[in-house]
């Protein structure tokens, strides 16, 4: 495995690190550097400006309007975008659901929804867990009953991530009792603004309203909008919820964040405590080692091995790296970052603030909405076991 670049790769860098310094809006950048809080707006705009180029759906092949760049190529552009402080793409529509239809939907289905994914213009949202059914999806019991060239959709489903901002949202549905849970599950795509459609919003540690209930009741869906076969719906949820577990890791927010951990214990004056270093040189050890396990992932993908295999060890490593890094921001800023201020998130806050230091204000924020994170896109307990089989045998 060789995880040097090459001076084709390292100009590749170059051109993405230049494009972006031209182009990532400076007050989305600040925004995102300071952990402040980022509008659908903010979002959007960037979606649209990496859209405009041709590279929202950076990960896509070139038949289907992508960049057709490699794993590394893939790589080094969202290392570039996270460091330079642009905000997460937004994955559910360029990166989780856009596979499956290229993968499995038909002609008619790929020219209908990718054009609008592709150039940001339509937010597409996630419809998996529910109530009853989170770590263990097969469970799952939203129906969607067959009846003429529609289904009608009964269910609910929750931890809808942004799913106020949803037009789109494609639902992991049960078409089948026969047979396994898995058996019966069919992978359907539905128009928010349809009627019967109600989504609710569910207030987090942080105060946000980052995740919804989404309600389905007799929502009329058009059978041209099922995926690939009847019932056949959990092969192609396991397809991308390898891509969703790769992507959770994000790694290249964490080499951002850690730079963003050093500048806190700077300014707070416990830099020089060689203690408190200790732990942000084992926190920055884990991260370079998370990178060479995101690398040997993207080094099998060049040589056409299969990587995602190890998905769920990605996301296991870099939601427990995204829990450290918030911890030791809140450990550095002492109690200047008990205070919980909700309002201290919106850029351009100029309340008083305990202390003094206004960038300490969104730590305790970040810190509670970083609690998720060993939970969502399933659970770390999970997750071991399914590496346990997997991959230890």
């Amino acid at each position: 495995m060789d995880l040097a670049f090459t001076p084709e790769e390292q100009a590749f860098r170059e051109e993405i690190r230049t494009w972006v310094r031209d182009n990532l809006p400076a007050d989305i950048s600040h925004k995102v550097h300071n952990a402040l809080r980022l509008s659908r707006d903010d979002m959007q705009r960037w979606a649209k400006i990496l859209g405009k180029k041709g590279w929202l759906g950076y990960g896509w092949p070139r038949q289907f309007g992508g960049p057709g760049w490699n794993a590394v190529q893939k790589h080094l552009f969202e290392e570039e975008c996270a460091l330079a402080g642009a905000p997460r793409i937004v994955p559910f529509g360029p990166v989780m659901v856009a596979p499956v239809i290229m993968a499995f939907g038909n002609p008619e289905q790929q020219q209908r929804f990718l054009p609008g994914i592709a150039s940001g213009e339509v937010w597409w949202s996630q419809g998996y867990s529910e109530p009853g059914s989170g770590s263990d999806l097969a469970s799952l019991k939203t129906r969607a009953e067959r009846q003429g060239d529609h289904y009608i959709v009964n269910g609910q489903k929750t931890w809808t991530t942004l799913g106020q901002y949803g037009e789109w949202i494609f639902c992991l549905v049960r078409t089948s009792t026969e047979g396994k849970p898995q058996t019966g599950i069919s992978f359907l795509l539905i128009d928010m603004k349809s009627p019967g459609v109600t989504v609710r919003p569910i207030k987090l540690l942080d105060g946000e309203y980052e995740v919804n209930e989404v309600w389905f009741d007799n929502v009329k869906v058009p059978a041209e909008n099922l995926i690939g076969e009847e019932n056949k719906g959990w092969t192609y949820a396991k397809h991308l919820l390898a891509h969703e577990r790769t992507n959770i890791a994000d790694v290249n927010r964490a080499k951002r964040e850690l730079e963003r951990l050093k500048r806190i214990a700077k300014a707070e004056g416990v830099w020089d405590d060689l203690r408190f270093r200790d732990q942000i040189a084992l926190l920055e050890v884990d991260i370079v080692a998370l990178e060479m396990l995101v690398l040997r992932v993207l080094s099998a993908e060049k040589s056409g091995k299969n990587s995602l295999d190890i998905a769920g060890l990605l996301k296991i490593k870099g939601s427990e790296i995204q829990q450290r890094y918030t911890e030791l921001m809140m450990l550095a800023a002492g109690p200047f970052s008990v205070p919980f201020i909700e309002e201290a998130m919106e850029a351009g806050w100029q309340g008083n603030f305990p202390g003094g230091v206004v960038a300490n204000a969104p730590l305790a924020s970040t810190y509670f909405n970083m609690r998720k994170t060993t939970i969502y896109g399933g659970s770390n307990e999970v997750q071991r076991n399914i590496v346990a089989q997997t991959v230890l045998g």
